[in-house]
Order: structure tokens, then C-alpha cells, then sequence
């Protein structure tokens, strides 16, 4: 038990701080809180108090551990704070010199009035100092008036300033400094209500005089240079060529709420872009993060209060501010967090629509949202950005490229174009890859190595949903192609011709599997020296409401960007006739059909196996429509004969010619099988290819049953 003393004997001047020295300024509101604020009734209890260091910094040493019995009661201890607050009263009080300066040039950066700037200091020093913050926790269930006229009362400011202060129209909302926790309807105690901008401010800002950029360095970060070119971006061109002048406008300016939404898939050089326009501004760009300094994840909320803090520090800076990972922020779920319910606590729907549109309608600098995707953005909200820019994953022959420059001598020429023809394969996948085998690539064959490198690839499209790289190039013709071995109602070859010619026009080709449909279309692809895009049904057939529908907008929308032929096989699959449509999603379907074909100016085409199932209206939107049907007598021999000349076999004889004129329904896909099946038995005459075609044919509806299989 301490040694009892009088309290005549103890004098403020003489205090023993045991822990952590606190300012007389802390010490001050501290027994204002106790004396009159009354919240000596929670800290001095019967038989101690309820924080012997906290009683220890205020000047109560001599009581810790006195049980308060026989002549020294509770009332005694009260007269002695009493008397230790008369004495801290007699001399001015101030606070401490490096939060002084610091309080005075973000006031002068953001405009903060006295009254604002010292609530700002009350609440840095709250956290600074853990005796106050106790202090603070009493009573926990003031309402935001009582909250605010305390305040005002504890630290002698005006009412209605004080009540001013915490309104969203404040410079301490605005800029996101100091708010107020929960919704109107919240009550709390002040260190519950109090919410600083970041936990790490009361550190910086007490401990020595900072700058602007170091008051926000684990929120917000000048960013590091990029690595992408205007080159890599050519895919974008339109988009860009109003983005750059409107960005430099902009900043020329000083125009406000200038906002651009970029999303697209993980991958695709959002960021990148982001960081090389700031190069082509000539100015800077702060990142608003993700993570603090100990790697730990920043909620959605505090990420926006840091964005609205960058940009009253920053205003009269040249620069760009990048909000990286946005769809926690601006997702309008009813459970989702979003921007307006994190900043403001409320639930009404127009409440938080209101404050997002003062988001986007304030910011001093010039603001790129990045999204991975859209979902659960409110359109509301979507209008508000000056620019929506989708990024996709690069068109073909740019990602060939970009993988090719990323790869360096790991991917051999297959590889790469392989790995191209992933419509789902972002550029940054392929990079991560390679940087992680050209570590150990000493080590390992070139081979090897490239197949690592694929295997790292498809690993990561597997875990996004995506298909793997294909083992071989889906989109190669074969190895004997000619469209003089296509048996069509019409000639494809001056088709081709004017196509190359105009480059517009819609087909529909249509007939038995195999007879050269999608190879058709390959080949006429090469002529024009254009991309193609295959499509399957596989491809545009989703398991959700709306989806099909996009994904055909989709579809024709990237032709359109890389003029590119379109080729979408296997129509039939949905595009049915609407008049035997059961379910709704048939017929809108065949409506976006319709609507995607009228507004396309490129070249498009069709493949169906069931003619007779398709939509009439669809098929009167088609330039022409081909029947394509099994190889004439003289097509077969002759595609014969060149697959014996490649393989160095002898020409067939007459036997042969006429055992293959026979077999009436033969197509250029059943050569292709029978040159599949070569590789794993070896063909040795042109016999052996005759009666290998007989098998072919004899397995299909109306062919002669005959066994097949292998042949000897």
C-alpha cells in the first residue's frame, strides 16, 4: 500500500509520470474531463482507479494502490484534481510545437479554419496519448449534437463552429482528415465517433515536421515510372485520341471533377496506361494504395478518404491520382460496403447516391478509377465518369508481339503463336511467367523451358476460369488446303475476291460436318490479311440472365476494333427459329443476333450442320447463303493425289480411283482424320489412304456398313 500524505504536501509542479510524459495540454483536458465533465465517477473507484498510470501522469502518484480507506476517502482524491486543475489552469497550455506546425500548413493547404484545426489537434493528441483517449471513452453513448457540443465545451470553441466542423461540406470531410464514425442514428463516446484519416498520422505528425507527401505515404504514393509504350496500346487508339487531349485540357485548366473509369480483366495494362499518361502530361501521379506500410489490406473507406485527401494536399500540383481496385468502392450491393455507405454510414439509396455524386463532381485533380470488372456499379454512378473505358486483352497480333518482346528466347515461334490465340491470355500473365522460369532457365533445356513457361500460363488460366493454351493452333488451316476442294453451290474463289475487295459482307455457310466451313473461313482471313475471331457456342453460351446477350455484343464489338473477320460456328445451337422458342433468353438472343449483324461493316460468317433450324429473319440479313456438300468425284481423287505427292507415296491406280469414286460422301474433314490416324499407323500406298477413306465414310449416316478402323 503507497504511503499516505497530505494532500497540502503535493504539488503539480512535482509530478512523477511513469510511462509516457504528457503534454500540460493533455494533462489539461484530462482534468477537465475529470472535474467537469464528471468522468471522475468512472475513473476514481472505491478500492483504486481504474488506471493506476493514467493516475500516475496527472499528479495522483502518491494514491496508486491506497485503497482509499480510514482518512483518505474518494472525496479527498477529488478535492486534490480539483486543486491540480486550478494549478494547470494558472499557466497557458499549448500544444506541442511540431503538431502546431503541422496543423498550420495542412490548414494552409486545405483551408481549415481555427476551429476545424484544432479539433483536428484534440483528435491527433487523443490518439497520441492513451490517458486522453481513456478519458474519452466516457460516456459511450453521446448522439453527434452531444458529441459535438462536448467538444466545443471541452475544448472552449463555438457551438455552432464546432457543430459546423463535422458537417460533410467541411474542409475536415471533405478532405477526409477527421469524420465521424456511423451513421446520424450512431451513438457513441468521443474516441469512438473521433475517426482519424489514418492511424499512422498521430506518429508523423507529432514527432517532427513532415511534408505534404510523407502525411499520406502509407495511403498515398507518388508512383514509380512504367514500362509499357503508346505502342502496346494501339489496340486503343480511338479511345486515347480523346482521352490524351482532354487529360492535358484538363490540367491546362485546372478543371474539376475530371474522372475516367478504365476496367477490363486483370492483366491488361490498366495501370500501365494510367502511369504512362502521367508521363505524356509531363506530371505526377499519386496512387491512392491498397495496403499500408505492414502490408496490411486498407478498407474501401479509408482508401476514399485518402483519395479525397489527395487531392486538397495536392491541388495545386501538376498530377494525375490513380485509385487502383475499385469495386469494393463503388459496388452498390445492399451488403457490399460501397463508397457512399463507408463514408457516411447511411443506408438510404439516394443518401449515398448524392455523396457519390459530390465525389466525382469535387475532386481538384484529374482521378482514374481501375476496375477489373463492372459488376454491381450502380449506372447512376457510371454516367458521372467523364470517359468509361473498357481495356480488353489485346487483339491478336498485338499480344503475339507483346509476348514475343516479354518471352524473349524461352518461347519458340508455336509457342507464341499459341499462346496468341488466348482471347482470355493478358500480357502480364505471360510476363509473370517468364520472369519466374528465366531464374532458373540456365538450368534447363530450351525445350524445357518452354514448357515451363506454358505450364505457369495455363496453371494461372485455369485458376481464373479461363481455358488453357491450346496444345496445337486451333485456328490453322491443314496442312492441304485449297478452296478448290470445297464442293459449293457458288465459287468461293471470286466470292473471296470481292470480299477482299470491299470487306464487308455477311455469309452463312451451311452443310454436312466436314465439308470446309470454318477452314473456309481461315483461309479467306489470310486473303484479306485480317484477324480472325472464331466463336463457338461454347463460347457465347452462358449461365446467367443477360450474359448471352453480351457476349455477342462482345463478340462483334472486338471484330469491329481489330478488323477482323468474325466466324461464328455452330449458329445453329442458338439461333433457332423464334416461333418454337419455349424459353424468353431464345428469342432475345436471336434479337441481339439480328441487331449485331445490321450495325457490323466487317465480314461475317456463319457455319451450321441444321440449316433448316435457323431463324428466318436471321437468315434474310445474309448477303448469301452457301451450301457446301461432299466432295465431287474429281475434288476427291485430286485432294488424294496430293496427299500422296506430300507424303512421297505413288499416285493411286485405277483400282484405287475407282474404289474412291464410290464413296459419295466424302469431305475435305474426313482426309484430315485419315491424316490424324496416319501418325499413329503409318499410311504406305495410296490403297492404304483409299480403304482408310472407305472406313471414313462407311461410319456415317446412310454409308455402307462396313467395318473400320484401322486398316492393314
Amino acid at each position: 500500500m503507497a504511503q499516505r500524505v497530505s494532500t497540502s504536501t503535493l504539488d503539480i509542479n512535482t509530478v512523477n509520470t511513469t510511462d509516457q510524459e504528457i503534454p500540460d495540454i493533455v494533462r489539461y483536458w484530462i482534468l477537465r474531463l475529470l472535474v467537469d465533465f464528471k468522468v471522475d465517477q468512472h475513473f476514481i473507484k472505491r478500492h483504486g482507479f481504474s488506471d493506476n498510470d493514467i493516475a500516475s501522469q496527472i499528479g495522483l502518484g502518491e494514491f496508486v494502490n491506497d485503497e482509499f480507506d480510514g482518512d483518505l476517502e474518494p472525496g479527498q482524491v477529488r478535492k486534490f484534481i480539483r486543486k491540480l486543475y486550478r494549478d494547470v489552469q494558472r499557466h497557458p497550455c499549448k500544444v506541442p510545437e511540431a503538431l502546431k506546425a503541422n496543423v498550420e500548413r495542412i490548414a494552409d493547404l486545405v483551408n481549415l479554419n481555427p476551429v476545424e484545426s484544432r479539433l483536428f489537434e484534440f483528435a491527433i493528441l487523443m490518439r497520441s496519448y492513451p490517458a486522453l483517449k481513456e478519458m474519452c471513452e466516457k460516456p459511450a453513448n453521446l448522439r453527434r449534437k452531444q458529441l459535438a457540443d462536448r467538444l466545443a465545451a471541452l475544448l472552449e470553441l463555438p457551438r455552432q463552429a464546432t457543430w459546423d466542423a463535422f458537417q460533410p461540406d467541411g474542409a475536415l470531410a471533405r478532405t477526409g482528415l477527421l469524420t465521424l464514425n456511423g451513421n446520424r442514428h450512431y451513438s457513441g463516446s468521443m474516441d469512438a465517433q473521433l475517426e482519424l484519416l489514418s492511424e499512422s498520422l498521430p506518429d508523423r505528425l507529432t514527432d517532427a515536421i513532415v511534408e505534404p507527401t510523407d502525411w499520406l505515404r502509407d495511403m498515398v504514393r507518388a508512383s514509380e515510372p512504367g514500362h509499357l509504350q503508346w505502342s502496346d496500346y494501339q489496340h486503343l487508339a480511338k479511345p486515347l485520341s480523346v482521352l490524351r487531349p482532354y487529360l492535358h485540357h484538363a490540367l491546362q485548366t485546372g478543371r474539376k471533377g475530371v474522372n475516367i473509369l478504365m476496367y477490363g480483366p486483370p492483366g491488361t495494362g490498366k495501370t500501365q496506361l494510367s502511369k504512362l499518361l502521367a508521363q505524356d502530361m509531363g506530371c505526377e501521379l499519386f496512387e491512392v494504395t491498397t495496403e499500408d506500410e505492414s502490408k496490411d489490406p486498407i478498407a474501401g473507406r479509408k482508401r476514399v478518404k485518402a483519395h479525397c485527401a489527395a487531392n486538397s494536399f495536392f491541388a495545386k500540383h501538376r498530377a494525375l491520382i490513380l485509385f487502383d481496385e475499385v469495386e469494393e468502392v463503388f459496388n452498390d450491393g445492399e451488403n457490399s460496403g460501397g463508397i457512399l455507405k463507408m463514408l457516411r454510414g447511411e443506408t438510404q439509396q439516394h443518401s449515398r447516391k448524392g455523396w457519390m455524386n459530390q465525389v466525382l463532381e469535387s475532386n481538384a485533380l484529374p482521378t482514374i478509377w481501375v476496375a477489373n470488372s463492372l459488376n454491381g456499379l450502380d449506372p447512376a454512378f457510371a454516367r458521372r465518369f467523364d470517359m468509361v473505358m473498357e481495356m480488353p486483352v489485346p487483339p491478336k497480333s498485338h499480344r503475339e508481339r507483346i509476348i514475343k518482346g516479354s518471352a524473349g528466347d524461352l518461347l519458340n515461334r508455336d509457342a507464341i503463336a499459341r499462346m496468341a490465340e488466348s482471347e482470355d491470355l493478358a500480357p502480364a500473365v505471360v510476363a509473370k511467367a517468364v520472369s519466374v522460369v528465366q531464374c532458373i532457365a540456365d538450368q534447363m533445356q530450351p525445350h524445357r523451358a518452354t514448357e515451363a513457361v506454358e505450364m505457369l500460363v495455363n496453371n494461372t488460366l485455369t485458376a481464373q476460369h479461363h481455358r488453357p493454351i491450346a496444345r496445337h493452333n486451333p485456328n490453322r488451316l491443314p496442312e492441304i488446303y485449297d478452296p478448290a476442294f470445297i464442293h459449293a453451290d457458288i465459287d468461293l474463289n471470286e466470292v473471296a475476291k470481292q470480299l477482299v475487295q470491299v470487306r464487308t459482307g455477311r455469309l452463312c455457310l451451311y452443310g454436312p460436318p466436314g465439308t470446309g466451313k470454318t477452314a473456309f473461313g481461315r483461309w479467306l482471313a489470310e486473303q484479306m490479311g485480317a484477324p480472325l475471331i472464331v466463336k463457338r457456342a461454347s463460347d457465347l453460351l452462358g449461365m446467367f440472365v443477360g450474359e448471352n446477350e453480351k457476349n455477342i455484343a462482345r463478340a462483334f464489338a472486338q471484330a469491329e476494333a481489330e478488323n477482323a473477320v468474325l466466324l461464328i460456328d455452330e449458329v445453329d445451337s442458338f439461333l433457332q427459329d423464334r416461333q418454337g422458342a419455349q424459353r424468353s433468353w431464345e428469342v432475345s438472343l436471336v434479337n441481339e443476333m439480328l441487331t449485331q449483324m445490321e450495325s457490323f461493316g466487317g465480314v461475317f460468317i456463319a457455319s451450321t450442320n441444321l440449316m433448316g433450324q435457323l431463324d428466318a429473319a436471321v437468315l434474310r440479313r445474309f448477303d448469301l447463303k452457301v451450301k457446301l456438300k461432299a466432295l465431287r468425284p474429281e475434288q476427291a481423287a485430286q485432294l488424294l493425289q496430293c496427299h500422296c505427292q506430300q507424303q512421297g507415296l505413288d499416285e493411286p491406280n485405277a483400282s484405287d480411283l475407282t474404289l474412291l469414286q464410290s464413296l459419295n460422301n466424302l469431305t475435305p474433314g474426313d482426309y484430315a482424320a485419315v491424316l490424324r490416324q496416319s501418325r499413329l499407323r503409318p499410311l504406305r500406298s495410296a490403297s492404304d489412304w483409299v480403304k482408310a477413306l472407305q472406313g471414313e465414310s462407311t461410319i456415317k449416316p446412310g454409308g455402307q456398313s462396313k467395318p473400320f478402323g484401322f486398316v492393314h
